[in-house]
């Protein structure tokens, strides 16, 4: 039997891991491997877990993702690329691609080791990208091809063959409009703010739009104002609620609160993911508890004796989110978190008016058709012209049985929510939540995490115990009471705030945090109870996971889905960030950006409010 110092896996990981820290000059720079995408936080990284049986090509793909992750750490500020960085759509795209391509082509230059990890990074990112096999010019990604092109000006590397087919038919029109800035980026390398803003004048070349600078800065004043002058009739109608707790003239964090601005601050945390070659899907035999490609099973592949069990429950905890900080520092966070996300709040709040009409509106009126008297229904006139001895047909308007309702949202507090995705699961969580409360429906929001990483005082309790075989779960749940049904949002808008606190977000352990938000809705009074679950990947706990099977929490998340979907009165729905909840949940959409959030739940809700709910045997 092998001993850490010789395992070749662990071998690899140390080895990574003093490399990071060399290229990124961060000692203190903590290295993760785990079941879910790699990326980087703040001054996390986490990457693919080594298969057991190493072949080349996955130690070469690990090697380039880490060597990707501690250059941008070295070569990357965040604050200069947020400040020149365009508002959205296809140029915030070109401009993050760019970035990325700078950071990578200052390591290629300067070691040919890391050039070609780099080379197998960005050939996986090409088929990523959809690159691959493109047929005609129009479904060609600018920004992906953009990138490479700029990568070969500044390193000399030609474009990956998979991408070469595809940037071709984008090379000549690229050149004649942008040639001239991509032929500046190599002399703009080392100055991050001159390349941004040859980078800004790269897209205006190229004709794309560019909303950012200083005229974002006045879409957001708009959206303020508008949010302080109420206006019933108006589309993007604004009720003196929304206004932002920015206004208040609360100071940015400071202190502890400032190290969360790096991580939260960071719009781009970028998310490198590692496609699977054929050989690693074809069943090669993967780390115990660290398989880094999940298989969707069907229900009907699972063992039907898998009983998930906790090792100790003593040290979980429910917790309300005042009592995991003080009111000052939650009064900071939450004004921090409206600074961040002053260009999304007009947007979101647009999305939630319309919501709020919808809800509204079928909870004030609704029509009997086809009445001997009434008001006329000019609708079904048509039948009297034809059929002359068909009788008038007349319509009326009544009250609708609106039932009562209350609304969970669920929301993923693991560490991969760091930044932009947990700061506007929180805002777009507020702004619902006081939607939903104008309108007589009861909402509560609820988080999930974890303790401790590793373990915890779970872990420690059973290598005391002597380390007994198939202990279950070895983790302390957290479980974070932001809002509860029955609170005023008035008085708990503060609390959402406690997402942006550093050191908060750790691992995920979903199907028992399905379980205790679905419990708390049964105990309810209301008719309707409806659970939404926001997560942005798998359910992963490093500890539980090494010794137990790889697929030992999302079997049991599996299970516990299964049974609220078939068995419950309570409806689910599921969003996922950058993650395909689909193969979960039986409704369910998964959307690629985080800032498509709002759009989501409000859509999501408001077709849960449009359907009748469908009968269900009482839990």
């Amino acid at each position: 039997m092998s001993t850490p110092s010789d395992d070749p896996t662990e071998l690899l990981k140390d080895a990574i891991k003093s490399t990071m820290r060399a290229i990124s000059s961060e000692p203190e720079l903590e290295v993760t491997y785990s079941a879910d995408k790699p990326g980087l936080s703040g001054n996390q990284a986490r990457l693919p877990a080594p298969a057991k049986k190493l072949r080349a090509e996955q130690v070469r793909q690990i090697r380039g993702l880490s060597d990707a992750m501690a250059l941008r750490l070295k070569h990357h500020d965040a604050s200069v690329h947020m400040r020149e960085q365009p508002a959205s759509g296809m140029a915030r795209d070109i401009y993050d691609a760019l970035e990325q391509a700078r950071i990578e082509a200052i390591g290629c230059n300067q070691m040919q080791g890391v050039a070609d990890n780099l080379d197998q990074v960005v050939s996986n990112r090409c088929k990523g990208e959809g690159l691959e096999g493109v047929a005609v010019e129009a479904d060609v990604p600018l920004a992906a091809a953009l990138s490479l092109l700029a990568r070969e000006r500044m390193t000399g590397r030609p474009v990956p063959d998979n991408a070469q087919g595809a940037v071709d038919k984008e090379r000549s029109w690229i050149d004649d409009k942008a040639g001239d800035g991509l032929g500046q980026l190599f002399e703009m390398l080392e100055d991050q703010t001159a390349f941004a803003r040859l980078t800004r004048q790269i897209i205006s070349d190229l004709e794309v739009d560019d909303d950012g600078g200083e005229e974002v800065q006045e879409d957001d004043s708009t959206g303020e104002e508008n949010a302080e002058n109420e206006a019933d009739t108006d589309e993007d109608e604004q009720d003196g609620d929304d206004e932002s707790a920015a206004g208040d003239g609360e100071p940015e964090p400071s202190g502890e609160t400032s190290e969360a601005e790096g991580d939260a601050g960071e719009t781009e945390t970028r998310d490198m993911e590692m496609e699977p070659s054929e050989e690693d899907m074809a069943g090669e035999e993967q780390h115990e508890g660290m398989t880094p490609y999940r298989p969707n099973v069907p229900f009907s592949n699972m063992p039907p004796d898998f009983n998930y069990q906790a090792f100790t429950n003593h040290y979980d905890e429910v917790i309300r989110a005042e009592e995991l900080c003080d009111m000052d520092e939650l009064t900071r966070l939450r004004a921090y978190l409206d600074q961040q996300l002053l260009p999304l709040q007009s947007a979101v709040t647009k999305l939630a008016n319309r919501l709020q009409r919808r809800l509204q509106a079928q909870q004030n009126r609704a029509w009997e058709f086809d009445l001997e008297e009434g008001m006329l229904d000019a609708a079904r006139l048509t039948r009297v012209v034809t059929d002359p001895r068909h009788p008038l047909s007349y319509k009326l308007e009544r009250e609708t049985d609106f039932r009562d309702t209350v609304v969970t949202l669920l929301i993923d507090n693991s560490g991969s929510m760091r930044g932009r995705p947990i700061s506007i699961a929180a805002i777009c969580a507020d702004i619902l939540a006081r939607t939903l409360e104008r309108c007589a429906v009861k909402a509560e929001i609820l988080g999930f995490t974890t303790r401790a990483w590793k373990g915890g005082e779970s872990r420690d309790s059973w290598i005391e115990a002597g380390k007994p075989a198939h202990p279950g779960r070895l983790n302390d749940l957290r479980h974070i009471i932001y809002k509860q049904a029955d609170a005023p949002w008035r008085r708990t808008r503060k609390n959402l705030g406690l997402m942006m606190r550093e050191g908060l977000l750790k691992e995920n352990i979903d199907g028992e945090a399905l379980l205790w938000a679905h419990n708390r809705l049964v105990s309810r009074p209301e008719e309707r109870r409806i659970l939404m679950v926001i997560s942005d990947g798998a359910p992963v706990d490093d500890s539980t996971l090494s010794v137990n099977s790889g697929s030992y929490l999302e079997r049991h998340l599996r299970q516990v889905i299964e049974w609220i979907e078939t068995r419950s009165p309570v409806e689910l729905v599921a969003i996922g960030i950058g993650h395909d909840v689909t193969r979960y949940y039986k409704r369910a959409v998964t959307i690629l950006d985080a800032e498509q959030l709002g759009g989501a739940m409000t859509e999501q809700l408001a077709a849960l409010f449009d359907d009748e709910p469908r009968g269900r045997k009482a839990a």
